[in-house]
């Protein structure tokens, strides 16, 4: 059960869907949010269309833009998988003023094997687009030519799979898309492994009650909840 809290300013989050999605996959946050006192810029930008790098800049501004605009205060971002990596880059060129708190769902910090197998694959690039292409583990990859974070982070990582397939081609435990392991990433300041799928995390409640819980207070809670990180 979530436990509303004053907020100590106009807080926003700005969400950021992953790869092939649109914001239409993070509504269920938004409404949450929106029920606990938050504002929110539910963002969709065109996933498939560009790299991580001509996609960030105006995905994210056009959050900051709408929080701005509602007079926040403070921002916050929750993002899911691919976001995550949008916003990271971001960060590595641009600040956010008055950015407060982020949590990533299933984030693929440390790159994806999936991508790296598939990426010759004809068709992989229709499908995926030139971002797709830049989520594996090796020398094109943008995850790992990120750097050590330097915000108030927490991930939550999913540890179940309905693709077997795509499973078979990943270390456990993972969520089908990419591994626990691979989610996380140094300086983070929060971690929580939880027994969700890559593609239906977002709309689980457990989930959206730890988003609740570390924009509220900076921590996860309860059996498996790994607090404190970065100090």
């Amino acid at each position: 059960m979530l436990v509303s809290q004053p907020l100590l300013a106009a807080d926003c989050v700005v969400l950021l869907h992953g790869l092939g999605r649109t914001s239409a996959s993070l509504n269920k946050i938004a409404s949450t949010l929106k029920a606990e006192g938050y504002l929110t810029a539910n963002i969709h930008y065109p996933s498939r269309s560009d790299t991580i790098e001509k996609l960030a800049g105006p995905a994210i501004e056009s959050g900051l833009s709408e929080c701005r605009e509602n007079n926040a205060e403070r921002i916050n971002v929750v993002t899911h998988s691919m976001g995550g990596i949008l916003l990271r880059y971001y960060l590595e060129n641009d600040n956010i003023d008055n950015l407060h708190r982020v949590v990533m769902l299933a984030p693929p910090n440390q790159g994806s094997q999936i991508v790296d197998f598939f990426r010759t694959v004809p068709g992989y690039i229709l499908l995926n687009g030139p971002a797709g292409l830049q989520l594996g583990t090796n020398g094109d990859s943008v995850p790992l030519q990120l750097g050590t974070v330097d915000f108030d982070l927490g991930v939550i990582a999913g540890n179940r799979t309905i693709n077997l397939i795509l499973s078979q081609l990943l270390d456990n435990p993972d969520d089908g898309k990419v591994t626990v392991a691979s989610t996380k990433v140094d300086g983070m300041c929060a971690f929580m492994e939880m027994p969700v799928t890559h593609a239906m995390m977002m709309r689980n409640n457990r989930v959206i009650g730890q988003i609740v819980n570390f924009l509220q207070t900076g921590r996860f809670k309860g059996e498996g909840a790994e607090n404190n990180l970065c100090d």
